[in-house]
């Protein structure tokens, strides 16, 4: 008899939203509760300065139940302290993620990563005697393929700046 299969939870879409927010304290945090309450995950999150200084950027990576997404933006706009929020998920922006990348890196193995380095523009950015710290950008398929052909040559440590992105043309992010 064969054994019953188990079904794999579903897959979670990523999305990414744009928060063009207030800076002033506590924002953060009453965003990340929104998030909580939804059960959504935040993969990944960058906040900078907007072009105006009193405001913020936030950039945020997640994942969770795709019928809840839109519940949840507009209950991110309606925050005080949120301007707008929008998921950019599918749009024509341009993204970008950076990583730095610590790798394990006898001279017999050296050749190999530099290799793989070149191939996908990453610079050494420091030289040790038994290491390699490399720095790549780029899109996070791009990031994760890297990372993977370095994992197996010995991936010491890793750094990812969360992606950010912004709206082509005119359009608003």
């Amino acid at each position: 008899m064969a054994a019953p299969e188990t079904l794999a939870p579903p897959e979670r879409e990523i999305h990414t939203l744009s928060l063009y927010v207030t800076n002033k304290p506590g924002v953060l945090v009453r965003v990340a509760l929104v998030f909580a309450r939804r059960g959504y995950n935040i993969e990944s999150l960058v906040v900078s300065p907007a072009a105006l200084g009193d405001f913020s950027r936030m950039t945020i990576t997640c994942s969770g139940e795709p019928g809840t997404l839109v519940q949840m933006i507009k209950q991110l706009s309606k925050l005080v302290d949120v301007v707008h929020a929008t998921d950019h998920t599918g749009d024509s922006s341009y993204e970008t993620e950076i990583a730095l990348v610590k790798v394990e890196a006898h001279l017999d193995a050296r050749t190999e990563i530099l290799q793989i380095a070149e191939t996908f523009n990453a610079k050494v950015v420091d030289y040790g005697s038994d290491s390699l710290v490399l720095r790549v950008y780029g899109s996070s398929t791009k990031l994760d393929a890297f990372i993977g052909l370095l994992r197996p040559l010995g991936l010491l440590e890793l750094v990812r700046s969360g992606k950010i992105l912004m709206a082509r043309g005119l359009d608003e992010t």
